[in-house]
């Protein structure tokens, strides 16, 4: 559990902090948060909702047309058509990231009622395969959504980048098999998704100058990568060592190169334990992948 930011230390004693974090229920405590929203919401002027409307990077509208998006995502959705669409909720519960993840959830768009904004789709797919395995809905489960993500942390000062951007999300869930055979399919599909949605798009407009991928192993999980290198065929694949523990052995990177000659993560994709710890099954493996679609539509289009 994070300490208290030394902001709330000058107003808060440690035990009456404690007494609203930990000990009253999350039904007392939303209730106390929900008078405070309506306290300081009834005692705004309209001119100070305009003032932040106009000021707030969370709340200002995507530079994006949004007839754009709406075609980017079409293209996105219709190259994976092996999955089932989803529409979430503009909201998910408290620590769907932090709890399975290494996200701090001081980078998350908290809210009230036990909620929190969506921040990553993936995340939220996780949530959903493992309520749909737990029920007994089939042996796997393939996901995909488009979705507007918000995000509380900093950002390169960089065309496309923003606090709400759009992301295109591919989930496969299920219980794993003695080979890793689904690891290894579902990320080798998800890739070759992601790659014939790029080259569709340039139907479009869209140009990715650059195109490359990489594919990151730990060392444990190296035949792994050999597989899937070699199920990817002809597409060129650059090798590296995994060594960031958000990802469960196995990772990949989409790029692409701005015309100001900056390399862009445009799709980011790998193995997760996220589905194990969820449904307490060990046996249980999550691949999930994300696509820049605000970033596409911002950078990339001629």
């Amino acid at each position: 559990m994070s300490e208290p930011r030394s902001w709330a230390r000058r107003w808060i004693s440690e035990p009456e902090f404690a007494e609203l974090a930990v000990t009253r229920s999350a039904s007392e405590l939303w209730s106390l948060l929900l008078e405070v929203m309506d306290r300081r919401a009834t005692a705004r002027s309209p001119a100070e909702v305009l003032r932040q409307w106009s000021r707030d990077p969370f709340t200002r509208p995507s530079e994006v047309d949004q007839r754009s998006l709406v075609e980017l995502d079409a293209h996105l959705l219709a190259a994976a058509e092996g999955f089932e669409s989803l529409e979430l909720s503009p909201v998910t519960p408290l620590g769907t990231c932090s709890t399975v993840g290494l996200a701090s959830q001081n980078k998350i768009l908290s809210a009230l009622r036990g909620t929190e904004v969506v921040s990553d789709p993936t995340n939220v797919l996780a949530l959903e395969s493992a309520r749909r395995l737990r029920t007994g809905s089939g042996s796997e489960v393939r996901l995909v959504t488009s979705h507007r993500c918000v995000r509380a942390q900093a950002f390169p000062g960089k065309s496309g980048y923003a606090q709400h951007f759009r992301m295109f999300c591919l989930a496969t869930g299920g219980r794993e098999r003695a080979d890793h055979g689904l690891l290894v399919g579902a990320i080798t599909e998800h890739i070759e998704v992601l790659l014939r949605a790029m080259q569709d798009l340039q139907k479009l407009g869209y140009t990715f100058p650059g195109r490359r991928l990489t594919l990151l192993t730990t060392p444990e999980r190296e035949v792994l990568g050999d597989r899937i290198e070699a199920l990817l065929g002809d597409i060129k694949v650059e090798r590296q060592r995994l060594e960031h523990p958000y990802y469960d052995g196995v990772r990949y990177m989409l790029w692409a190169r701005s015309a100001e000659g900056d390399e862009i993560p445009l799709g980011d994709g790998g193995a997760f334990d996220w589905l194990a710890k969820l449904a307490a099954d060990r046996k249980l493996a999550f691949i999930s992948s994300g696509f820049g679609t605000q970033l596409a539509a911002k950078v990339f289009r001629r």
